[in-house]
C-alpha cells in the first residue's frame, strides 16, 4: 500500500517538475514548453487515477 502512495507522490513531483520547465523554456522554445505542458497534465491525471484505484482497492480489502 505505501508503494502506491509513493508513485502518487512521485506523480505531483513530475508535475512540478514539468510546469517549472514549461515556463523557463516558454519564450526560448514554445514548442518544447508546450510538450512539458503536456506532461503535467499527464502526471496530473496519473495522480488522480492512481489515488482512485488506491482508495477502490482499500476499500474493498480492509
Amino acid at each position: 500500500m505505501k508503494a502506491y502512495k509513493i508513485s502518487e507522490i512521485l506523480y505531483l513531483i513530475i508535475c512540478v517538475i514539468s510546469i517549472k520547465e514549461a515556463f523557463t523554456l516558454w519564450d526560448v522554445r514554445p514548442e518544447k514548453a508546450y510538450l512539458f505542458v503536456g506532461f503535467a497534465a499527464l502526471a496530473i491525471f496519473m495522480f488522480f487515477f492512481r489515488r482512485h484505484y488506491r482508495k477502490k482497492f482499500n476499500r474493498r480489502n480492509p
